[in-house]
């Protein structure tokens, strides 16, 4: 059976065709303006990946902040219960999952079958999210991505307050003032964005082990910083940012199953 997990999130569509719980086509697309060509292009390239027309498919999920706005879904799933699928999909003894978008980061529990326990969604200016990474290479004026593997070259603690991505880029400008290396500045970043996750996530109780998913899963200095913090080591699955497109596909094969059944049984 041939499912469809379509993620609707603040930047981009993402899509995953999925056939006996193996991913056999994905595409990313930049959301931009035109929701509605991207969801389109997203779809047409995840399925000549695939080899299949994604208009023959009726398991199609959708999920993410646009999710409403995908009519060729059958159903929908939360992005909580999407992450959580997701995770459990690569990582079976996975509970809890933390993902951290472009736009807020959120902890997920769950049991066994990937049902949510609890869950958590931090959505405060710069309190944990990718475009706080973005706005502070700029302000340091180093490459996205250099930014990670800068901060790794960093033994110092350096406390950084601020909880608004404004008064945290004036505290950035602040310390390069004061000489400050850049390396000791790029781990400051990515130790406060750690924090506050790790504190969000606590909320709900880390169970081990835990999954770490999302755009800043790429992100090797804030992995670290999240690995301190949590003192243990998260799961990274391959293509991250998927991982609730996955959960949205997996939850469209079973729905389709279970609307099988019902027909053979009818």
């Amino acid at each position: 059976m041939v499912s469809i997990g379509v993620d609707m999130g603040a930047k981009n569509v993402k899509v995953v065709v999925l056939r006996e719980n193996e991913v056999i086509g994905k595409a990313l697309v930049t959301a931009g303006l035109d929701t509605e060509g991207a969801l389109k292009e997203a779809l047409q390239s995840a399925s000549r990946e695939a080899g299949i027309d994604y208009d023959e498919v009726g398991n199609i999920t959708a999920t993410g902040a646009g999710r409403k706005d995908v009519p060729m879904a059958r159903d929908e799933l939360t992005e909580v219960g999407a992450a959580a699928r997701g995770a459990l999909f690569h990582f079976s003894d996975a509970r809890t999952v933390i993902d951290v978008g472009a736009e807020e980061g959120r902890g997920v529990r769950f049991n066994a079958e990937g049902r949510v326990i609890d869950f958590v969604i931090n959505e405060k200016c710069a309190a944990g999210a990718g475009a706080f990474t973005e706005a502070m290479a700029r302000a340091l004026e180093v490459p996205l991505e250099e930014f990670g593997p800068l901060s790794l070259k960093s033994d110092r603690e350096i406390p950084m307050n601020a909880q608004c991505a404004v008064f945290a880029e004036s505290e950035v400008v602040s310390l390069v003032h004061a000489k400050t290396p850049k390396k000791d500045i790029a781990r400051a970043v990515h130790d406060a964005i750690a924090s506050r996750i790790t504190s969000m996530v606590r909320r709900v109780g880390v169970e081990e082990r835990v999954a770490l998913v999302g755009g800043l899963a790429y992100n090797v200095g804030f992995i670290d910083s999240l690995n301190r913090d949590l003192e243990t080591e998260v799961l990274i699955p391959p293509d991250p940012e998927y991982t609730a497109a996955i959960g949205a596909a997996v939850v469209a094969a079973e729905r389709g199953a279970k609307a099988s059944e019902g027909g053979e049984n009818s």
